[in-house]
């Protein structure tokens, strides 16, 4: 049994997904290299009746592709994990392992792409053909409050999922987007990949900001 047997999301890709020829073919090229990698389309991770869900962009190679649990073995996963923790949407002890007992609070992870593309760059088809999987997460969780888009693309893939012109939410770090007949918010973060930390793009007290406003949508 899989130690995330019991916490994916109800409504994600089979983990064949013949969809991306693309992406496919990296996960054939991986499994021969790497046959102890997950190598598969990363499903959401997730606790009961979750309000907030949280959107990355896609797996990272030696982090979720790897696995198999969105962020988790890449530098990204050390940002968030420990800013759930420590804002009560996590419980235990993050170790970069899917067995590390880590558990979920009133809270779901996803990808917008839920298969490893090369140079962590989906095209834009990609994205689309992805999209059916994130509009069915949301519709098979009714309770969600508040959807954080870390980075552009998760951010626009959410909005273009219920239909919602891109023009009228413009993408801006620390923005909260109220959503006319949605009883849910968007709120925006720049992503916490390495590169973006390292270049000072983002820091941690910014991503910690975000979190202060979704703990307050979130009581």
């Amino acid at each position: 049994m899989s130690a995330l047997d019991g916490k994916y999301g109800p409504v994600d890709p089979p983990l064949d997904c013949p969809a991306c020829p693309r992406l496919v073919a990296l996960r054939d090229e991986l499994n021969s290299a790497h046959p102890e990698w997950y190598n598969a389309p990363v499903r959401s991770f997730t606790s009961a009746d979750p309000r907030l869900l949280v959107i990355g962009l896609a797996p990272g190679m030696k982090g979720a592709n790897a696995t198999g649990r969105p962020f988790t073995g890449d530098y990204a996963g050390d940002l968030l994990y420990k800013t759930m923790l420590d804002y009560g949407f996590a419980s235990g002890t993050y170790r970069a392992r899917p067995d590390d007992g880590l558990e979920l609070q009133d809270a779901m992870i996803t990808n917008a792409v839920r298969c490893l593309p090369p140079q962590n760059k989906p095209t834009g088809p990609e994205i689309k053909t992805c999209r059916p999987y994130l509009l069915a997460t949301l519709d098979a969780n009714p309770s969600i409050r508040a959807v954080l888009a870390l980075g552009r693309i998760a951010h626009e893939t959410f909005l273009s999922a219920l239909g919602l012109r891109r023009a009228e939410f413009p993408f801006r770090h620390g923005a909260r987007h109220s959503l006319p007949g949605y009883s849910m918010s968007l709120f925006d973060s720049y992503h916490c990949s390495r590169y973006n930390t390292n270049t000072g793009r983002l820091t941690e007290e910014m991503f910690r900001s975000v979190f202060d406003g979704i703990r307050q949508h979130i009581p």
